[in-house]
Formats: structure tokens, C-alpha cells, sequence
């Protein structure tokens, strides 16, 4: 069946409630990666150690998550061909280091490309804190519906991205990955086998598991942190980027970063061995 645009839009999906403790926060920094290369540095034990211990705000992807959201066949998604293109991330508190959290998620457009480029839905997720109510993060996601398209819907009017600058970057930074990394960082609830199973890799068109998506958008977002923000998380205002192809476990990567502005930077993400850029668009905003 065709995507059901009026169905989609008119949805209101029910807030989701979790709880989460220190364990899974540190679990989460692990999955990055943090404490692979010096255990000791308390750098990186302030992530890992719950005496004195603090969240990252990309944390804040696997709260209350509900990754089979649109999954609904009445929907009319081919959920098997969506892809997750881009995320957003502005920080409007700290993240507590456990607590319970309320997510509610709205879509806000369904962009159709036409029938051979599909069509590209933008969502909204808020993620409160149950016990004061306070907005902590309002997370964006941009799903490519690769086989969607040509249902009907308006074509212009999607949000533009900006190109990072076109002089040679500020500065470029390796960030290393670990080859068990996607079997850590799928404990913080993605289970999606893409990213264990060679069989379903392989079935998706990759050699061998990817990593996912989120984790090197956690894994730049750390170093992020540490570079322009005194390794000071809650001096993180927003973090931008578009997916633009597969990181494998275990393979070099640099990130490259522009300073724009006071508080602003554009980033971009490259695979060294490969040359190939796999996060761009990257825009970061902090308290300078």
C-alpha cells in the first residue's frame, strides 16, 4: 500500500516514559569508545565512573526511544527500506546521570520526492524529565523512505542544510573506533542485527556489519566536547549532521572543524583509509 500521508500526520503517538540508571549511562559512554585508549585519564573516567559522574548530552538518542515507531503497516512505510539520514540535538539542561524521562514524538512534514527518489519525513522528539517536567532535549530526525515516494504530497519547502566552508579546515582530529564497537554500543537498546550479522549485512548490500549511525554521531559529539568546550558537556547547545555513508567498526576516522563563529562550528566526518566523508553538514553550537 502507498505511505499514508493523512494517517501519519494526524497521529498522535503516545509519550513514552523510561527509567534509566548510572549503569546505563556509563554503558552508553563505553559503547563510544571513552576509556578505550587511557582507562586511567580522568578525562575519560568521568564518564565511566560513577563517583563524580556525568552524561553526555547525545545520550539523550537512546532515551525512551522507540525505534519501531512507524512501523505500523498502516502506515504504508516500507520500513525496510527507510534510512535514518540526519539528526539534530539542542541541549536545554544538563541530562541527570539517572532519572525517569518522558519522550513524545510529533512528525512535522513528509516531503515526496516523486516515486523514483521517495520521500523524506521530518520528526520531532522532546525528552522531558518526569520529575520537574523541565525540557532537557529536543532531538530532530530526518528518515529517508526510500520507497515511498510519489504519494501525492508537497515536494519544496524541506529545511536547507549548510555546506561546511570550502577553505581548508581549522583543524582535523583522528577519532578511532574499536572492531567490537557495534556490540557495546547496540546495549544502549539498538538492536538492529544490520549492525551484528554478517548474514543481514551482507543482505543489506555491506561486506560486514556497520556501525551505527548514532554511535559515531556519539563518538563526534565527545570529541566535539572536548575540543571546543573545555570537555565541559553542559556548555553544549546543538549538534547537526547528515549520515552520508556507513562507518564500519574499527576503522580510522577524522573529523575536520571549521570555527564559523563565537559558539558555532561546522564539522565534517571522514573514513581516512577510505577518503570518503560519512557525516556532513555538521554544524555544533556551544556556550563560548
Amino acid at each position: 500500500m502507498p505511505l499514508n500521508y493523512t494517517k501519519l500526520m494526524q497521529t498522535k503517538f503516545e509519550p513514552i516514559t523510561a527509567q534509566y540508571f548510572k549503569r546505563d549511562t556509563m554503558l552508553y559512554a563505553l559503547g563510544l569508545g571513552i576509556g578505550g585508549s587511557n582507562p586511567i585519564d580522568a578525562g575519560e573516567l568521568k564518564y565511566v565512573y560513577e563517583r563524580d559522574l556525568v552524561a553526555l548530552p547525545t545520550f539523550a538518542v537512546t532515551l525512551a526511544a522507540d525505534p519501531m515507531l512507524f512501523s505500523d503497516p498502516d502506515f504504508g512505510i516500507n520500513y525496510t527500506m527507510l534510512l535514518h539520514g540526519e539528526q539534530s540535538l539542542q541541549l536545554h539542561k544538563p541530562l541527570p546521570v539517572e532519572g525517569t524521562v518522558i519522550s513524545q514524538t510529533q512528525i512535522d512534514e513528509i516531503y515526496d520526492k516523486g516515486a523514483a527518489k521517495g520521500a523524506v519525513m521530518y520528526v520531532t522528539r522532546r525528552i522531558f524529565d518526569q520529575n520537574c517536567g523541565d525540557l532537557l532535549v529536543t532531538l530532530g530526525s530526518v528518515a529517508f523512505l526510500r520507497a515511498d515516494g510519489g504519494f501525492g504530497g508537497k515536494s519544496d519547502g524541506a529545511p536547507k542544510l549548510r555546506a561546511v566552508p570550502e577553505r581548508p579546515a581549522d583543524v582535523s582530529v583522528p577519532i578511532y573506533s574499536a572492531l567490537n564497537q557495534a556490540l557495546i554500543y547496540r546495549l544502549a537498546g539498538d538492536y538492529n542485527p544490520l549492525h551484528v550479522d554478517p548474514e543481514v549485512a551482507r543482505r543489506a548490500g555491506f561486506d560486514r556489519p556497520i556501525l551505527h549511525g548514532l554511535c559515531a554521531y556519539g563518538m563526534v559529539g565527545r570529541t566535539l566536547i572536548k575540543l571546543l568546550c573545555g570537555d565541559d558537556p553542559s556548555r553544549t547547545r546543538r549538534l547537526n549532521v547528515r549520515f552520508s555513508s556507513p562507518v564500519y567498526p574499527g576503522e580510522s576516522l577524522h573529523i575536520a572543524i571549521w570555527k564559523v563563529a563565537a559558539g558555532e562550528a561546522a564539522f565534517r566526518l571522514i573514513a581516512t583509509e577510505r577518503n570518503v566523508v560519512v557525516q556532513d553538514f555538521g554544524l555544533f553550537e556551544y556556550q563560548d
